[in-house]
């Protein structure tokens, strides 16, 4: 295990920073099947995506947790960007770098996701027939998310104010000064609606899990990018990869994670649901970590080593 920087080969003004991870006996000058770990919107490496790529890594991979571009510790400004776009292509430019090492079989390249992150690696997949194999956990396809609301119960008309607001706050930010906010969880306790989302504000703003580089929120700008995206664009054509989808039976946000399901063209795609498990306690309940990682794992060993 170690920190790594390299230049995002979609943008190379920005360095990506990320933790690569090892097997047990891991010799160099073999040949490894590999897996890319994406992060949560607002989250960062050292947090759930650090320790999936962690317990997949004690199960025979070569994995990579990173920042985001504009997040963390990867570069870019302004800072707290995100950006769908530039999301989808940081995880085709972490398989791009992973092509470099000698030790990677590039034609073993699997990648997975948490919550925005999963929704996310579905769409580079679709791009990336590169990734040979996704994972989802928690997914959020975040377009839906912000259009539709938590449990899909706003319509998507209603969230055009939404895309004005993102366009207002260009017109400020052209202006200079600080780049308005808009939360990715809520802010304070107060704010959040129920109590899954209460645990999202303790997972980013208490001792729970909270880190320095991860301050919960993102540019107020983002949102005229993020509302009329679509993560799952084209799944019913193009997502022909194997597909192991882990979702909580409980999660606000389980009605994507079926969205995915349906609509993904694989032939080998499966879902397995975690009883009792929401949103959140998939981030790091110790339980629930486990049987997930119980259920990615060998779905990894078997689209990628054929075992």
């Amino acid at each position: 295990m170690g920190k790594i920087s390299f230049t995002n080969t979609n943008n190379p003004t920005i360095d990506l920073s990320a933790v690569i991870n090892f097997p047990e006996g891991f010799d160099e000058s073999k040949s490894y099947p590999a897996v890319i770990v994406s992060h949560p919107g607002g989250g960062v490496k050292e947090q759930t995506a650090g320790t999936y790529a962690r317990k997949l890594a004690d199960q025979g991979f070569v994995t990579i947790a990173y920042d985001a571009s504009y997040q963390g510790e990867s570069g870019g400004l302004p800072r707290q960007t995100e950006n769908p776009a530039v999301r989808t292509e940081d995880v085709s430019a972490v398989l791009d770098y992973m092509t470099t090492l000698p030790y990677i079989d590039r034609n073993r390249i699997g990648a997975m996701g948490i919550c925005a992150g999963a929704g996310y690696t579905a769409n580079a997949a679709i791009n990336d027939p590169r990734i040979k194999a996704v994972g989802t956990v928690s997914a959020v396809n975040i377009g839906q998310m912000f259009r539709n609301g938590w449990e899909n119960n706003v319509a998507d008309a209603d969230a055009e104010p939404l895309i004005r607001m993102g366009s207002d706050a260009r017109t400020e930010d052209a202006k200079g000064g600080e780049p308005a906010r808009f939360p990715l969880a809520p802010m304070n306790e107060a704010d959040a609606p129920n109590e899954e989302l209460r645990q999202a504000w303790e997972y980013y703003h208490t001792p729970r899990a909270e880190y320095p580089t991860a301050p919960g929120y993102m540019t107020a700008r983002s949102l005229d990018q993020i509302i009329p995206y679509d993560a799952y664009h084209k799944a019913e054509a193009y997502l022909t990869q194997p597909l192991q989808i882990v979702a909580g039976s409980v999660a606000g946000s389980k009605w994507m994670s079926d969205d995915l399901f349906a609509r993904a063209a694989s032939k080998d795609k499966h879902f397995h649901i975690v009883e009792g498990a929401n949103h959140m306690d998939m981030y790091d309940g110790e339980k629930e970590i486990a049987e997930a990682v119980g259920v990615l794992a060998p779905f990894f060993q078997k689209s990628l080593n054929g075992k």
